[in-house]
């Protein structure tokens, strides 16, 4: 019996790169929504670009999770 492939490492670091593609979608979106709001209600600008860093704020502690998990799980 040959082994063709050995699998090195940590798990862990496969799973924050996955947990990290969560927040840079989510902010994405944020900041595309945010701009379209912007391009319909030019005079809401300043209102929207303050909930858009609550948004991006909010997503982001999604990716302190991840990292946080990584590091429990054996980083």
């Amino acid at each position: 019996m040959s082994v063709l492939a050995e699998v090195s490492g940590s798990i862990a670091t496969v799973g924050y790169g996955l947990a990290a593609i969560g927040p840079a979608i989510g902010v994405g979106i944020v900041v595309g929504k945010t701009i379209e709001g912007v391009a319909r209600q030019p005079e809401l600008a300043g209102r929207l670009q303050v909930l858009m860093w609550i948004g991006i704020a909010f997503t982001e502690a999604l990716a302190f999770v991840g990292i946080g998990t990584a590091y429990m799980f054996g980083y």
